[in-house]
């Protein structure tokens, strides 16, 4: 029969398992709130910079006085 109090004392951690969670936690991961915000800021420049074109393109009202009425 197993002895669990004597295989508990011989337990070590696997060197490998310490080096992936050192890994891991010291990695900055991106969370989906970073993910979140990207989305919308590059939305925003996006919508921004195609309304800033489409007011470029447009021509400017003639005035009634440039008309020559």
């Amino acid at each position: 029969m197993i002895n669990f109090e004597e295989e508990l004392k011989k337990f070590h951690l696997s060197l490998e398992v310490e080096d992936a969670e050192e890994a891991i936690y010291n990695q900055d991961l991106t969370d989906m709130a970073d993910i979140l915000v990207k989305m919308i800021s590059d939305v925003s420049r996006e919508a921004y910079e195609n309304s800033q074109a489409a007011a470029a393109q447009e021509e400017p009202p003639v005035k009634d006085e440039e008309k020559g009425e």
